[in-house]
């Protein structure tokens, strides 16, 4: 599955490598890689496999979820399309509670106590994803863990994840996609290790050359 996700994520763009030519963070971090899933929601190929693949790792890793939330606002096409496949109820988590009306930041029906799964597309450093698990936390949810489409195995995301005793499955991480962009050609084999170098300390910049 992982490497059938990395080559839709290759194919449509989500994913685009280019270590020759590096992107800038808005931190000022120089990548050589840029991620935007939500193209896959143009791409119905893409799109079915995924979703399907996100509510088949929810059935299997975490049977007894009860409702799906996904983060505001890449995860909630995907927590909606796959708990309509899982036939669950599903929410969303705002980045702030709202400044008027009830003034919420759990979109939709969360009993205390309900068994959570939150579904992100995207995990790098973990923070925005755990600050989810902690609003449901605080509204009494179990947070059973996460399941994202990517993420880029940082160590400082594994780390922050591990200590907010959060799992996370991923349909494809970092390593995968280098390797099937390798196979795939949309880069040389030898830029792998660059590629890996970058995940593995983002600000060193010795991989630029």
């Amino acid at each position: 599955m992982k490497e059938k996700i990395a080559k839709h994520l290759l194919e449509i763009g989500a994913v685009f490598l280019r270590p020759e030519q590096p992107f800038t963070w808005a931190s000022g971090i120089k990548s050589p890689v840029y991620c935007d899933n939500r193209l896959t929601l143009t791409a119905p190929k893409a799109r079915i496999d995924i979703e399907n693949a996100i509510a088949d790792t929810v059935k299997n890793k975490y049977p007894e979820a009860e409702v799906l939330m996904g983060t505001s606002t890449a995860g909630i096409a995907h927590a909606a399309i796959a708990a309509h496949i899982l036939d669950m109820p599903m929410g969303y988590v705002r980045s702030g509670a709202k400044d008027h009306g009830r003034g919420n930041q759990i979109e939709g029906k969360l009993e205390k106590g309900q068994k959570v799964v939150i579904i992100e597309d995207l995990i790098s450093t973990g923070g925005s994803v755990i600050e989810v698990a902690n609003v449901l936390r605080e509204a009494g949810a179990e947070v059973l863990g996460i399941v994202s489409i990517f993420t880029y195995g940082m160590q400082k995301g594994i780390d922050r994840l591990a200590e907010s005793k959060l799992t996370n499955y991923s349909l494809t991480d970092f390593d995968t996609v280098c390797e099937t962009a390798a196979k795939e050609g949309y880069i040389k084999e030898d830029a792998i290790s660059r590629l890996i170098a970058f995940r593995n300390n983002p600000q060193d910049e010795s991989w630029i050359r």
